[in-house]
């Protein structure tokens, strides 16, 4: 099924950055070229496609109204108890104090608010140990990017 993969965060802050290798390593699975680098666009296949970002941002909404699945994945600290977390999500306007910050829930409402339809979504967060100046993924974090990229597949195949 046309699945669209949404990556973001901050890959010069380590883990921060961990979605982006989440991505490349699904990208593998899947028979497709991972990029090199961050600068690098990521192949899409046949059904499915990629976009990395910094943050979520209102202008993804129109892209994500196309596709019947969207994923979206980003590091967490550890409020959450599983290394690991893979959650179904609905469309559900949040507010935030922050003005530059939007959840893939909000996100889902802009679709449905703005196009009338809101794929089936996944949300994939993955614990970050590290959020110092560098672009490496801290040991632990790194561990978890082939079990992060397994549950994606796995959901995709399901639906």
């Amino acid at each position: 099924m046309k699945t669209i993969i949404i990556g973001y965060g901050n890959p010069d802050r380590q883990d921060d950055g961990v979605a982006w290798h989440v991505m490349c390593a699904l990208a593998q699975r899947l028979g497709l070229n991972a990029p090199t680098n961050i600068d690098d666009e990521f192949q899409s296949g046949s059904d499915i496609n990629f976009i990395f970002q910094l943050q979520l941002t209102p202008e993804l909404a129109e892209d994500i109204s196309n596709y019947p699945l969207a994923c979206f994945v980003d590091a967490h600290t550890g409020a959450i108890p599983q290394e690991v977390n893979a959650e179904v999500i609905d469309a559900h306007f949040q507010k935030s104090p922050f003005t530059h910050h939007m959840t893939p829930q909000t996100l889902l409402s802009m679709c449905q608010s703005l196009y009338q339809k809101a794929p089936k979504a996944l949300l994939v967060s993955i614990r970050g140990y590290r959020f110092g100046f560098s672009d490496d993924l801290s040991e632990q974090t790194r561990e978890l990017v082939p079990q992060a990229a397994g549950n994606i597949l796995e959901w995709i195949q399901r639906n």
